[in-house]
């Protein structure tokens, strides 16, 4: 039976760890997002904010919309903005892998590329003055309740149906935070006792995907109180795992993903029992242009 390309995103796969993790009495499951039609885990909130405003009235054919983005929720944006007939420029710091600003062309949408030193920060700056001064409408992954609705709806759901309720810990990447933030009111709300993990790069750290956040940019939809534990990462770490989830489990994923792979692998040596999901956030072919597989 034929689908709507829409219709694929979501109910991705879970898998369980075949080597990198397996100690009898602790369970480790990656969450493979990069099954989504657009590569990422990004599809979900790209979908439900451009859908939502919709339905609301706040945007239609004539609207002229722009978003800040690292790469994924642009080219999860373009792929969607495209089906719905709107027009979209997408912002990001000019050292973005190459294949990430031909995907998002090739969908149709404009990319304007900032200085790579001014960082996603810089992007945003740029996107908010568009806004005041050019009649543009942002979407604002950042601030937008559509983003962490998205996995409130769909990946904690999912998480819980695919463990049969036995989660005990949520591992995610922390970006602009909507997964782990609908994830955590989800699965907190079936079982109040699950571990929520965020994980963020060290000080030393420069992880595409992953965010220390400066005050003045954390992320507004951000709610503390939804993540129980921090876990930080270093740089290497996430390399490195970034390669092993290639070469032991056969899940070809970028670097963000690896940084969420390291530190569910502490977490999992701290247990003695537990189900534990990690998200794997997108697919390593947007990264070959860069060293990480090199």
């Amino acid at each position: 039976m034929p689908y709507d390309l829409l219709h694929l995103i979501g109910n991705t796969p879970l898998v369980a760890s075949r080597k990198l993790w397996v100690t009898p009495g602790v369970a480790l499951y990656f969450k493979l997002e990069g099954q989504n039609p657009g590569g990422s885990v990004k599809d979900r909130p790209a979908l439900n904010m451009i859908r939502a405003a919709l339905e609301r009235g706040d945007i239609d054919q004539s609207t002229k919309l722009i978003e800040a983005t690292s790469g994924n929720t642009g080219i999860a944006l373009a792929m969607i903005a495209r089906l719905y007939g709107l027009e979209i420029e997408l912002v990001m710091p000019e050292n973005a892998t190459r294949e990430r600003v031909q995907t998002m062309r090739a969908y149709g949408a404009r990319v304007t590329l900032t200085p790579a030193g001014e960082g996603i920060e810089g992007a945003r700056d740029y996107t908010e003055k568009m806004v005041r001064s050019r009649g543009y409408v942002m979407l604002d992954q950042f601030s937008n309740p559509d983003n962490w609705k998205a996995h409130y709806l769909t990946t904690g759901p999912e998480i819980w149906k695919d463990t049969h309720g036995t989660v005990t810990h949520f591992v995610s990447s922390m970006g602009t935070t909507g997964t782990i933030m609908g994830t955590s009111r989800y699965l907190k709300e079936q079982y109040p006792g699950v571990c929520i993990v965020g994980v963020q790069p060290d000080s030393q750290a420069s992880i595409p995907g992953i965010r220390k956040w400066p005050e003045a940019y954390l992320p507004r939809i951000y709610d503390p109180g939804q993540v129980d534990r921090i876990m930080e990462v270093s740089e290497a770490e996430a390399r490195t795992m970034a390669r092993a989830l290639a070469s032991e489990e056969g899940i070809f994923a970028g670097m963000s993903s690896g940084g969420a792979t390291a530190a569910a692998l502490r977490l999992a040596a701290e247990l003695e029992e537990g189900v534990i999901v990690s998200i794997v956030c997108d697919r390593g072919d947007r990264y070959l242009s860069s060293d990480l597989f090199g």
